[in-house]
């Protein structure tokens, strides 16, 4: 019964570690978050001035790829909005902003 015991002690110990590390560790998942946003911002913006096409309504618009991407930065999904917008900007020859 010793070995139950001493397992519930290791968890628990296990547990507040945790506890004492996550207030930690937030803050540097924030700020890539955020950081990420900026990125994906500065790119939709980069994106909507540059990779424009004009439509038949005589709108000049990015193509629906390119603003599906801008959405995805626009709704927090960094990471699709980012592949898409770097390798749309690449591909045409456009120098990316900083990160």
């Amino acid at each position: 019964m010793g070995g139950i015991s001493d397992a519930a002690a290791a968890m628990r110990k296990s547990r507040l570690f945790l506890l004492l590390l996550l207030p930690a560790l937030l803050p540097a998942a924030a700020s890539a978050e955020g950081s990420d946003a900026a990125y994906c911002a500065a790119l939709s913006d980069q994106a909507q001035r540059y990779l424009v096409s004009c439509a038949i309504d005589g709108d000049n618009k990015p193509d629906l790829e390119t603003r599906t991407a801008i959405d995805a930065c626009n709704q927090g999904r960094t990471a699709v909005g980012i592949a898409v917008l770097e390798r749309k900007l690449r591909t045409s020859g456009f120098t990316l902003p900083q990160r």
